[in-house]
């Protein structure tokens, strides 16, 4: 097999299994983290004083990584720019404006942002190196299978919005507005598991903690917010066996 065809193929597979490179990456950085809650004198350069305000900036990192997922998919039409799923690839129409002016691939971005944010907890540089390594390793494949279904779909108005749109990393100077009102019921409908996912991994982060500590109590607000969101994520469950959050061409 043509290295072409072979690494489209791995990043069909790749797609396919792409909910267990976050399990992994999440079991081995709750360790380093618990490592860290452990150990503390071997993270010298990790003031506690300061923990509080680098969990917020690890937790914004992670939000941030929703927002674009959020933004991404609220101005999004039906069936747009290589949906890969289990019966293929779908795209009825190539998606050039909006945040597809800036990046390529958002929604790939926005993973990206919401799992740097839980791996920051672990206050290890080698580890976050290895997550950023493996992420782009792993995402790559992917997206160069999706590429390639594109160009052969759209040809040469792929090639010229691809030649003037970064795969990865924004280009914002060059940002067209989307002709498409935002979607609410759309973003509620795939971005649930998101939000929930995140405040329970920060929570549970958190409350691990008093596995060596006892006496550590879990942040109030953390797990109000834990609570709320997964509240939420049931609502939205039942919701979505209704006809409330439908759209017709989203």
């Amino acid at each position: 097999m043509a290295l072409q065809e072979e690494l489209e193929s791995q990043g069909n597979w790749l797609f396919r299994y792409r909910s267990f490179l976050p399990l992994f990456i999440l079991v081995v950085g709750w360790g380093m983290y618990l490592r860290r809650v452990h150990h503390p004198e071997e993270f010298p350069l990790f003031v506690s004083k300061y923990e509080l305000y680098y969990w917020i900036v690890a937790m914004v990192v992670g939000l941030l990584g929703l927002l674009v997922r959020v933004y991404t998919v609220g101005y999004s039409p039906k069936n747009t720019s290589g949906r890969n799923t289990q019966v293929g690839q779908v795209a009825d129409t190539l998606n050039q404006t909006g945040i597809y002016s800036l990046v390529r691939h958002p929604l790939y971005l926005g993973n990206f942002l919401m799992w740097l944010g839980p791996a920051l907890l672990t206050v290890h540089l080698w580890f976050v190196l290895s997550f950023c390594f493996l992420y782009w390793v792993y995402y790559e494949r992917i997206m160069f299978a999706e590429e390639q279904f594109l160009r052969k779909k759209f040809g040469e108005k792929y090639l010229q919005w691809s030649n003037r749109v970064p795969s990865f990393l924004p280009n914002f100077k060059k940002f067209v507005p989307t002709q498409i009102s935002f979607s609410w019921k759309k973003v509620l409908k795939k971005e649930k598991n998101g939000l929930s996912a995140l405040f329970l991994i920060f929570c549970l982060f958190d409350a691990s903690v008093m596995i060596f500590k006892p006496e550590h109590q879990p942040h109030p607000v953390l797990l109000g917010l834990c609570i709320a969101t997964g509240v939420l994520y049931v609502i939205l469950k039942a919701l979505k066996r209704t006809k409330l959050l439908y759209e017709s061409d989203r």
